[in-house]
Order: C-alpha cells, then sequence, then structure tokens
C-alpha cells in the first residue's frame, strides 16, 4: 500500500513539474513573440544587459513612453537584426558596457557587427536615441554604448537627441534622459522615477532682457542658495522644480536650464525664454520662473553634472557656437577660460536682433577688450531681409575654422537642437568631412549641449 502511494504521489510530482515547465516555456515564447514582433507603431528599446540593470531602465523607458501616450515595447538586442533596423522609423537602445568596454554577454554577436566592415544596413529611414551606461573608474567609459551610437549614425539614422551617458547609475544622467522622453512625447509632464530632491534657493532678482523683440520674453535670473552653496563646472545644468502657482506647495516635474555662472559668482544665472502652450498659457518651467515666482521666492533646484560639457583644457583653442538662451552655457565656459588666462577662444553667437537679443552684450564687450575672446562672428536673422545664422557665419569662416581645428581647437555648441544644432552640425560636416567631425567627436573635442 505504502510502495502504491509512494508511486502515485511520484507521478503527480511529475505531472506538476511538466506542467511548470510547460508553463514557464510559454512565458518564455509569448514574451519573445511579444518582443520579436513589436507592433508597426510602437517605438521600440532595445536593451543590451548584464546584471539586469539595462533591461530595467528599458522597462520604465517603456513605461514612460507608454504614460506619454506613445505606444512602445522592450527587446532584447539580440533579437533586433537589419530588417528591424531599417523598417522602424524610431528606436531607443540602453546599452551596458562590462569591463573595458565590452558589450553584455548577450549582445556579443550583435557588438561583431559594430566591428566589422563599413557595409551594412540603410538606416537613413530610423531615428534614434541612445542611453549609455557604464563606469567612469574604466578608461573605456560607456565604450559599448559609444560604438553602438557611432555605428548607427556611420549606416544613416539620425539621432533624436545626443547620447545619453551615465557612470553608475548616476540619477542626474537618468533624469536627463527622462527628460527627453516627455520632449520625445510632446513635452508632456512625466513623473520623475525617483523622488526629486532639491535644495532651496531664492530667486534674487529677475529682468527682462528684450525688449521690443519680435521673438518671445527672455529673461536673466540671478538665483542664491538658502544654504551652503553647491560646487559645480562650466556646462553643468540646474533642475527647478516649479509650481503651478506660489500658493501650491506641490512640485511639477523638473525642468533644465544650461548654467550661465560660476561658483565664484555666488550665484546661479539663467537666462530663460518665456514659452506659452498653443491655448496661450504660459509653460509650467518658464512660467514659473519669468512670472509666477515673485522676487525673494524660494526655488526648488538641484544641480546635474554635465560631464559631457565640461571645460577642455585651459590650454587648448575653444570655438564656442550658439544661439538665443544657448549663450548661458557659453558664458560660463567664456567666465572659466578668462578665469583661466585661455587666450585662444572664437564665440559664434545668434539671436533675432541686434537691438534687442544681443545677450551678454557687456560680457562680451569686455572679452574683447581684455583679449580672452579672440573671434567673434554674430548672426542676427532678422536684421536683414535674407535670414543669417550661425551656421552661415561657420561655413563663410571656412578656411580659419578648419586652421583652428587643425590646432587642436574642441567645439562647442549650445542652444536649439532642432533648428540651430542640426545647421551647425550640417556646416562642420561640410568644413570637415563626416568622417573628420567623427573623429573630432571620438576624441572629444565636439561636445554639444542642445535642448
Amino acid at each position: 500500500m505504502t510502495e502504491r502511494l509512494l508511486a502515485a504521489a511520484g507521478i503527480v510530482l511529475l505531472w506538476l513539474l511538466l506542467c511548470l515547465h510547460a508553463w514557464h516555456s510559454a512565458r518564455r515564447r509569448t514574451r519573445r513573440e511579444r518582443e520579436g514582433a513589436p507592433a508597426a507603431d510602437a517605438i521600440v528599446v532595445a536593451y543590451a544587459s548584464q546584471t539586469g540593470y539595462a533591461e530595467d531602465l528599458a522597462q520604465r523607458t517603456v513605461q514612460s513612453l507608454l504614460a506619454g501616450g506613445l505606444p512602445a515595447s522592450a527587446m532584447p538586442l539580440q533579437h533586433v537584426d537589419d530588417a528591424l533596423l531599417a523598417g522602424r522609423p524610431r528606436m531607443l537602445f540602453v546599452a551596458s558596457t562590462t569591463g573595458e568596454g565590452d558589450a553584455p554577454d548577450h549582445a556579443a554577436p550583435f557588438a561583431a557587427r559594430l566591428a566589422g566592415s563599413v557595409a551594412g544596413p540603410d538606416l537613413s529611414g530610423l531615428r534614434y536615441a541612445v542611453l549609455a551606461l557604464g563606469d567612469g573608474s574604466y578608461a573605456d567609459f560607456c565604450g559599448f554604448g559609444r560604438r553602438l551610437d557611432e555605428w548607427l549614425h556611420r549606416h544613416g539614422a539620425q539621432a533624436l537627441f545626443d547620447r545619453v551617458e551615465v557612470d553608475n547609475g548616476e540619477a542626474g544622467a537618468l533624469r536627463h534622459w527622462q527628460r527627453q522622453l516627455g520632449l520625445l512625447a510632446g513635452g508632456v509632464e512625466l513623473p520623475d522615477w525617483e523622488p526629486p530632491r532639491y535644495d532651496e534657493w531664492t530667486l534674487a532678482s529677475r529682468r527682462l532682457l528684450n525688449p521690443g523683440s519680435p521673438g518671445a520674453p527672455c529673461f536673466h535670473l540671478v538665483l542664491k542658495p538658502r544654504g551652503p552653496a553647491p560646487a559645480w563646472q562650466a556646462g553643468d545644468i540646474a533642475e527647478i522644480g516649479p509650481r503651478r502657482s506660489a500658493a501650491d506647495p506641490g512640485l511639477l516635474p523638473h525642468r533644465e536650464y544650461s548654467i550661465a555662472s560660476l561658483p565664484e559668482d555666488g550665484a546661479i544665472h539663467l537666462l530663460v525664454r518665456q514659452m506659452r502652450r498653443p491655448d496661450g498659457a504660459l509653460g509650467a518651467g518658464s512660467g514659473w520662473l519669468t512670472a509666477g515666482a515673485a522676487p525673494g521666492a524660494a526655488i526648488a533646484l538641484r544641480i546635474r553634472g554635465n560631464r559631457n560639457f565640461r571645460p577642455p583644457d585651459p590650454r587648448r583653442p575653444l570655438i564656442l557656437i550658439g544661439n538665443g538662451t544657448g549663450m548661458a552655457g557659453l558664458r560660463a565656459h567664456l567666465l572659466a577660460r578668462e578665469r583661466a588666462g585661455s587666450r585662444e577662444n572664437w564665440l559664434l553667437f545668434g539671436e533675432r536682433s541686434r537691438a534687442c537679443d544681443f545677450h551678454c552684450r557687456e560680457d562680451i564687450d569686455a572679452w574683447q577688450r581684455s583679449g580672452h575672446l579672440k573671434r567673434l562672428d554674430l548672426a542676427f536673422s532678422r536684421d536683414q531681409p535674407e535670414r543669417v545664422y550661425v551656421q552661415h557665419r561657420l561655413l563663410e569662416a571656412g578656411p580659419e575654422v578648419r586652421k583652428w581645428v587643425e590646432a587642436g581647437a574642441a567645439v562647442y555648441v549650445c542652444g536649439d537642437q532642432a533648428g540651430m544644432a542640426a545647421g551647425v552640425h550640417a556646416a562642420l560636416e561640410s568644413l570637415l568631412g563626416a568622417q573628420g567631425l567623427e573623429d573630432l567627436a571620438a576624441a572629444g573635442r565636439y561636445r554639444r549641449d542642445v535642448y
């Protein structure tokens, strides 16, 4: 009797194990089918993950896109083939780097393609972005993500926005990625993946910079810390937590602004253009800073280090190119260069009207007088019948641009991504060649802070 019971129990246990195996197999098969055949209109988020962290960020990315009203699905990078790449209008990539620039194990076959011959798929119909994960203690930081980005660009794909690099899960870089996802979804307000932690600053002063301008109002803001001032460098970003009104204690998702000052100034300076929604209402971030918050009001602010836009060696010549409120980031770099005694600096700046929109003119005049600004080229688009932009000034100065680059100059660009930055990139490709510009970027001598 006991033997029969044991035998029966064994059969039941075996049946249960077979059922469990079948269930797991079905789940894996369903997941593979789902990942292998995303909806035709979905943004595919491809991930290369060694420990599961990149996969988790890819899933968070998908959830953010869905929350913004965009169809999206995730899949591992090894399931991505040429047909998928060539047939998708938009894709995002979350790419981990292991060790000294290596791809995660499961992405090794895809990584081998990156190191292969120049021949490859035509990706001219693809727009993409890369979130590169790495460890800054390694020399080849984010190496796999960088090579993936370069390979996509080399085969004709166009970046939706510049590569975001994350050092050991650094929260500020991940917030920047989240901010870009919100912009990708049409400027929707997506909640932060982690609860925001701000410091309190005071709006010390606010001044309208461009009365009478044909463009939207632009303001110069000075913010002072209510506690010990944190450190930052030229190129870093101020993240502001706006409110709907002075009486509303709730914070909205953060907005990002290039810092126009250095810690030695004792305050954060910002250039903020007042934005309006299609219905005429003020934008949440610019509306709070330029109209909602009264002078003396508390401002929720945290600083995000922006390692991709940090100053070059002071001995290296520097070409700075920007438009509009992008002058904020360029001003911080010129302040740093002045204090370091660097004189090989060239500024190309564009706006609408010289009479109304010549931002930071007093500073620029002073740098010219002191010899810290060797060359200045201006493009005020509305001051003549034909439209003139900074990329036109860049092309006009082509031989001199090549001369500076051959002498080791770095090129830093700050401002509007869709118009100015794209035009400047095309102009630089025309002057230096596509490979020359890629080489400049790979050497860390072509850097952008664009939005």
